[in-house]
């Protein structure tokens, strides 16, 4: 209700000013996390790894290449690197949590329709470093060396 006017709004203009907002790519992501949000209140509080990595999975699976080499290639990178982290889905992407937090994640440039994919972190990793340092990473392709970075940067992440 408008205080000024004592007149109810209508929700079809919120709704409609959102719908605009909001691309049609990220709406997919809302409801993937909604799906998901649901997903985990059937599972209940014992579900265990295997199933947030067998959701990983169908999402890496479901990628075009060349993003699902990478999506590949990167949850071996990081459950070598970090075996404590827990595989699961967030907004529809791949990604790692510690404690039921996401610590780090993969989106492919096919989600976003963006050049490159992205390898980034949340403010629950470990990455501080002064008063600035970097929290995503574009991703052309993974060569040895981004490999070891990244390693290194998940390692660090749940220290």
């Amino acid at each position: 209700m408008n205080p000024k006017t004592g007149k109810q709004k209508s929700g079809k203009s919120t709704t409609a000013k959102a719908s605009k907002e909001f691309t049609d790519e990220e709406r997919a992501a809302m409801r993937e996390r909604a799906q998901e949000l649901k997903a985990a209140t059937r599972r209940g509080p014992r579900a265990g790894k295997a199933d947030g990595e067998n959701d990983v999975l169908a999402k890496i699976a479901e990628m075009p290449e060349p993003d699902r080499a990478m999506a590949e290639r990167l949850h071996a990178i990081i459950k070598a690197s970090a075996p404590a982290l827990s595989p699961r889905t967030w907004y529809g992407m791949p990604a790692y949590a510690k404690d039921g937090n996401v610590v780090c994640f993969f989106q492919s440039a096919q989600k976003f329709k963006t050049r490159y994919a992205t390898f980034g972190f949340s403010d629950k990793a470990n990455l501080d470093e002064g008063a600035m340092w970097p929290t995503a990473f574009a991703l052309k392709e993974l060569t040895a060396a981004e490999e070891a970075r990244i390693g290194t940067l998940v390692k660090k992440a749940v220290s």
